[in-house]
């Protein structure tokens, strides 16, 4: 049986509520790579104090300060040549919306640029939360108004630190079973991917709760999150 490509995408969710805690709900449209990248960078270093002995010809032994984020370089392509219309306008617009505060952290009086995440398919390594470093768009073609209608997207995304999907901030235990107030911006897939670091697992919430349509969640509503053995199990 012949595997159905996975489309690369970027998301963007609100910032954390508090240090140390996952990101919130959603935050804006998810962007869908039309294609799938050729190549990307990924890379991560350590920090070290070179300590050095005075009149000496040795140097002297290193000391670890820590280890730095991962980075992530992409180029993402978006070709309206076919349909005419403002969604390369619209997608290099979002993109630059995440470089700024949300709404939310700011009536909340802690101003932050959302998350953002990359994910394609199984490629678990490039899967992390992160902020935009920076972002910069070419635009290399336009209709007669000046509409673009094609345009390159280079993305920088630096890891921001936030615990990972499927563990306890605290402990790195997988999650137990347990109820979830829902928030606004909050989506079951999400909701799974952060308990079991598996977004299309969020069937398993909606069978625990009898859940039909899972776009028609209302804020403030608890929801029982099975057990991440429960959720394998099924």
């Amino acid at each position: 049986m012949q595997t159905t490509p996975s489309k690369a995408t970027l998301t963007a969710y609100e910032p954390p509520p508090k240090p140390g805690a996952p990101p919130g709900g959603r935050f804006g449209p998810e962007i869908r790579f039309q294609f799938n990248p050729n190549t990307l960078s990924l890379s991560k270093g350590a920090q070290w104090r070179q300590n050095l002995i005075r009149g000496g010809e040795e140097t002297g032994v290193p000391e670890f300060m820590g280890a730095q984020p991962r980075q992530l370089s992409v180029e993402l392509f978006l070709d309206a040549t076919a349909t005419r219309d403002d969604s390369v306008a619209k997608s290099v617009e979002t993109l630059l919306g995440w470089c700024a505060p949300t709404p939310a952290s700011i009536a909340a009086k802690a101003p932050s640029a959302p998350r953002v995440m990359f994910a394609w398919g199984s490629f678990e390594s490039v899967k992390f939360f992160g902020y935009l470093g920076q972002v910069s768009a070419t635009y290399s073609l336009f209709d007669p108004s000046g509409r673009p209608l094609r345009a390159t997207c280079q993305v920088q995304v630096t890891e921001s630190g936030e615990p990972t999907p499927g563990q306890n901030p605290t402990s790195g235990a997988l999650s137990a079973r347990r109820v979830h107030r829902l928030v606004a911006g909050d989506s079951l897939e999400l909701l799974a991917y952060q308990e079991y670091g598996d977004a299309t697992a969020w069937r398993r919430i909606a069978e625990a709760n009898g859940i039909d349509d899972p776009m028609r969640l209302r804020p403030g509503a608890e929801l029982l999150v099975p057990a991440a053995a429960e959720s394998r199990a099924g």
